[in-house]
């Protein structure tokens, strides 16, 4: 009889950068340095939405997706800033390479954020803990900047790892601790479960992992639908999904949302203007060319609408955009309506000509 091999354990790190877009400001400029920093929408006007926070403002209250307005009356001192994406960018694509000295199996999740496959290192340094560590010292070394690694030896258990000891941690969960580990997890620390989620686990009784634990697979899917079986599986310490280095490109967007309402149709297609160029010109980056154009309405009420078009033959001009993006606003109540966002997404793309990205493509303007 063959005897039937087990397969090996995979070493997964999860690299976050800690407050990357504040601290990318504090190093550039040594005056930020111990101030409350928030970078994103300034406040005047209706206000935008932080990006990330310094851990100094941290202190206040003030944390990410936060209205800049709010953050103000947290922390009246605090330094606002509008983001400088290629900064952050430049930066970015120095830790990759940093990455790339160690594996190829390198899943960017953001700019400040990636899984790692080190089962089998480049340099044959065998401990996945050896290995963050002389990731966040070439980080520190090379960039001044801290970054945080989970260790474990699947994705989801990495990445709840790398928020454990922040800034400038590494947290290691070894095999035998990882159903302990999970059991004892609140469920609102679970990666990939909202507000909304974790407030319907609780009111079913629902507080830690091993709540969910003590649910059939039935009943988990019944509340829960295909999630379900994710969390059946993740709390029993199972989670198969390899890094993909190759993630597949599906949409290439951009959206701003703006310090005043627009009220004209006049107004908006300006907008619509600035947008459709900055989509443009990262799909000729990527040298990507979709097939329908998708075009998002937020209103001053909150109310959120789509509205999309497609075409049989890729469109390859940024006029074209705009003009489809133009027209699928006509299709809306614009005329009498308050607008605060624009977007313009374009999407469908030609499977052979996607090519596989190290950096968000759905960006936001500030």
């Amino acid at each position: 009889m063959e005897e039937k091999q087990t397969p090996a354990r995979r070493k997964i790190i999860h690299i976050d950068m800690d407050a990357f877009y504040a601290s990318v400001e504090q190093r550039d400029n040594p005056e930020l340095r111990g101030k409350p920093l928030v970078v994103g929408g300034l406040p005047e006007g209706r206000g935008g939405v932080v990006a990330t926070a310094s851990y100094e403002a941290r202190k206040f209250g003030i944390r990410s997706a936060m209205s800049s307005k709010r953050a103000l009356q947290l922390c009246p001192h605090a330094v606002f800033l509008r983001p400088r994406f290629a900064a952050y960018k430049e930066a970015s694509q120095h830790i990759r390479e940093i990455f790339s000295r160690y594996t190829d199996l390198i899943e960017p999740l953001s700019l400040d954020e990636a899984y790692l496959d080190v089962t089998h290192d480049k340099l044959n340094i065998g401990s996945a803990i050896d290995i963050a560590k002389e990731i966040k010292q070439a980080i520190k070394d090379e960039l001044n900047l801290t970054a945080s690694a989970g260790v474990s030896i699947n994705k989801f258990v990495a990445k709840i790892a790398s928020d454990m000891k922040k800034p400038d941690g590494l947290t290691f969960i070894g095999p035998s601790s990882i159903e302990s580990f999970i059991e004892n997890l609140p469920v609102e620390k679970f990666y990939g479960v909202g507000k909304v989620t974790a407030q319907k686990m609780k009111k079913l009784g629902l507080f830690t992992g091993g709540d969910l634990k003590q649910l059939t697979l039935e009943q988990i899917t019944g509340h829960f639908g295909k999630a379900g079986a994710f969390y059946y599986n993740i709390v029993r310490g199972i989670d198969d999904r390899e890094v993909q280095p190759h993630r597949e490109t599906k949409s290439m967007g951009a959206e701003d949302t703006f310090a005043y309402d627009l009220t004209t149709v006049e107004e908006m297609n300006a907008e619509l203007e600035k947008i459709a160029k900055l989509v443009n010109e990262r799909l000729l980056k990527y040298q990507l060319k979709g097939r329908t154009v998708t075009l998002k309405i937020k209103y001053s009420d909150f109310r959120q609408i789509t509205r999309s078009q497609s075409y049989p033959d890729c469109l390859d001009d940024m006029q074209m955009i705009l003009d489809i993006a133009k027209n699928l606003l006509l299709t809306t109540d614009a005329d009498n309506s308050r607008v605060r966002l624009l977007g313009i997404t374009v999407s469908n793309f030609n499977t052979a000509e996607i090519k596989p990205l190290g950096i968000p493509t759905q960006l936001k303007l500030f």
